[in-house]
């Protein structure tokens, strides 16, 4: 079985002294491609560095988290398209709003996200999509530039029946990752896990965060990493009624669509 982690900060200072072990070990599970998340400028053009030195094997998000759209401006722009031109990156993002921390100022959020849209189409590349606590906004602007949009993922989906009825109408695709193995926070996501359209179905850790809190036994450092996926997809799998072969062949393949992955080696 091969399966493909759409979402890992692998440039997160917590993988400094082990990077390069961490992908190894990811691989050795089966983890046989990686998506690095690109969260700021600086942050993108490392995920960028990182996935060029494992062609093939790693590959790069570039966008502004709503967390630091404050620090994006119109002066940034330029680089940003440059960022997204680059051949080792899949996918716009990750960008959206934030309502939860507020970190940066709504307008500023807005004024972000917009940005990042209207580049994202640009780019002919999907969006990798954040969203807490700003549904209603968030579904109003994608629902103003989807159709300028190759495509999307909604980033770590945690929220609602209504929240995934929305998302699948925009024709996004659905991140599920450890947060379903956490039995007081994700005990609503199994059935809605079985109502996602399988060609929608991805798979992500978000690694170095959301550790499933049900592995066992639990690492001394509670940080996350690729390697865990396959844990992710077994109770994914579990949610749907389907064998781990299938959950694999199904997410990989919708992986490579909507990213343009090529075969593994």
């Amino acid at each position: 079985m091969q399966w493909i982690d759409i979402g890992a900060n692998l440039t997160h200072d917590s993988f400094d002294r082990d990077r390069e072990a961490v992908i190894e070990r990811a691989r050795h599970q089966g983890v046989v491609q990686m998506i690095v998340t690109g969260a700021s400028l600086a942050g993108s053009a490392a995920a960028i560095d990182l996935a060029r030195d494992h062609e093939g094997t790693l590959f790069a998000t570039a966008g502004v988290h709503p967390h630091d759209a404050a620090q994006l401006s119109a002066a940034d722009l330029p680089q940003l398209r440059s960022l997204l031109a680059r051949p080792q990156v899949v996918a716009a993002g990750e960008c959206g709003l934030d309502y939860y921390r507020d970190l940066s100022p709504r307008d500023a959020q807005l004024r972000a996200f917009e940005w990042q849209l209207q580049l994202a189409a640009e780019s002919g590349k999907p969006v990798f999509l954040h969203q807490r606590d700003a549904h209603r906004d968030f579904v109003a602007m994608l629902r103003e530039h989807r159709g300028q949009l190759v495509g999307g993922v909604a980033h770590c989906f945690t929220g609602a029946a209504s929240e995934l009825e929305d998302y699948l109408t925009l024709e996004l695709s659905i991140g599920i990752t450890g947060w379903l193995c956490d039995e007081r926070r994700g005990a609503h996501l199994p059935a809605l896990v079985a109502r996602i359209p399988a060609e929608r179905l991805l798979l992500e850790t978000d690694a170095p965060y959301l550790l499933p809190r049900d592995i066992k036994p639990k690492p001394k450092s509670r940080r996350n990493e690729p390697m865990y996926l396959p844990h992710v997809a077994a109770a994914v799998a579990a949610a749907r009624g389907e064998s781990l072969e299938q959950c694999a062949a199904r997410t990989s393949a919708n992986a490579r669509g909507l990213f343009t992955l090529p075969a593994a080696h």
